[in-house]
């Protein structure tokens, strides 16, 4: 299995309310269910107020690297990316568990 984990920092002066950061987070929470080749799904808003945390996450897993590529080049995780990136920058990390 691959875990994918993603956190996301919102640019300087963007809040959660923001009407872009809803429909972002929107677009992402749809994902579970809509591409076969999630496993598993969590997303939330950071529960940390340490000035080194980000600001939201996403914890999916995959069957394969395959399957992780089927989901990245998907055109719904593709329309969620590019709202994503109005408002805010990312890490990913991938891994084998």
């Amino acid at each position: 299995m691959i875990r994918h984990l993603v956190l996301f920092k919102l640019n300087e002066g963007v809040e959660r309310d923001d009407p872009r950061v809803v429909k972002g987070v929107e677009a992402f929470r749809a994902l579970d269910g809509t591409i076969e080749e999630i496993r598993s799904w969590e997303l939330g808003w950071n529960l940390s107020d340490r000035p080194i945390a980000y600001d939201f996450a996403i914890n999916s897993a995959f069957d394969d690297v395959d399957a992780l590529r089927t989901y990245v080049e998907h055109p719904d995780h593709q329309a969620g990316v590019a709202l994503w990136g109005q408002f805010a920058t990312w890490i990913i990390a991938d891994y084998e568990f």
